[in-house]
């Protein structure tokens, strides 16, 4: 594995905020991204009271070489999961919240209807609140196909913000996302975008063999469809067993990006060495 450059490291962080976090967590028995995916600004958002959020549990139906979340046959839903959702996010105090979670092929919808009964427990509880969701494809059992009624029910439970992660450019797909396809990845924004009034977000990692011309491709790609708010970031080997990194990106490099971004006309946008999906969501989205 490389060594990291000084710019990705980040402190320890562990105050009581954090500690309170990691209270309300446990006591629900909630999963978070941060910690499944080994998030290097973890401690960083806990600081800020909050995390995102990782429903359907902490076991993926897909096998994605960059992702440390575990792969194999997932447990049944928790039917509780929801209402525990809406306790921890009211506990927190949070005005915007972001639920994500692992790929559930095992389920018809692709857990759609549960993604809903989040959303809707969390705002009998903090009416106010805005809330993005950062969803899987909800693959159809026509592998290049996504199941419309999925998609329907998402539109009908309300977001505020609609995130499905393109992860990466399409020449890198077979090998980090061999259960996943690029085409319908932009078929599930652009289905989004056409058939409802909700903000769509995208986001790829970039050192995973790429160049910057099929970067900008993907930008490309992505404003063809409608996406309005873009994130980009380094990814960063969780494990020897996971892709290793072909390059570290520098600071100059990421203003570059930042400055295409502009160019291309996303409304919003968020690129830098530790972004993430959902890092800093709040502030580039309201």
């Amino acid at each position: 594995m490389q060594r990291l450059p000084e710019y990705l490291k980040r402190p320890i962080i562990d105050t009581e905020k954090t500690k309170k976090v990691r209270h309300i967590l446990r006591e629900k028995h909630l999963n978070t991204v941060c910690e499944g995916a080994r998030c290097p600004n973890k401690n960083e958002c806990y600081q800020h009271n909050t995390a995102t959020f990782l429903i359907m549990g902490n076991i993926c139906t897909r096998n994605c070489k960059y992702c440390n979340i575990s792969t194999a046959k997932p447990e049944p839903l928790d039917l509780d999961e929801p209402k525990h959702i809406a306790e921890a996010i009211h506990e927190l105090g949070l005005d915007y919240a972001v639920i994500t979670s692992v790929t559930r092929d095992d389920i018809v919808d692709g857990g759609a209807e549960h993604f809903a009964k989040c959303i809707k427990e969390t705002r009998k509880l903090s009416p106010n609140i805005k809330i993005e969701i950062l969803t899987p494809d909800f693959r159809s059992n026509k592998r290049d196909k996504f199941n419309e009624e999925s998609l329907k029910t998402i539109i009908n439970a309300k977001p505020d913000v609609f995130n499905h992660n393109i992860e990466t450019v399409r020449a890198v797909y077979k090998d980090a996302r061999p259960l996943g396809d690029y085409d319908l990845s932009l078929s599930v924004l652009k289905y989004i975008k056409e058939n409802s009034d909700i903000p769509t977000k995208s986001g790829l990692m970039i050192g995973l063999g790429e160049t910057t011309e099929q970067i900008l491709e993907t930008f490309g790609d992505l404003r063809q469809i409608g996406c309005d708010i873009l994130t980009v970031g380094q990814y960063i080997q969780p494990s020897r067993k996971h892709l290793e990194v072909s390059k570290y990106y520098k600071l100059e490099e990421y203003e570059f990006l930042r400055e295409k971004a502009k160019e291309y006309g996303f409304k919003k946008y968020q690129i830098g060495p530790l972004v993430r999906s959902s890092y800093h969501a709040k502030t580039i989205t309201t």
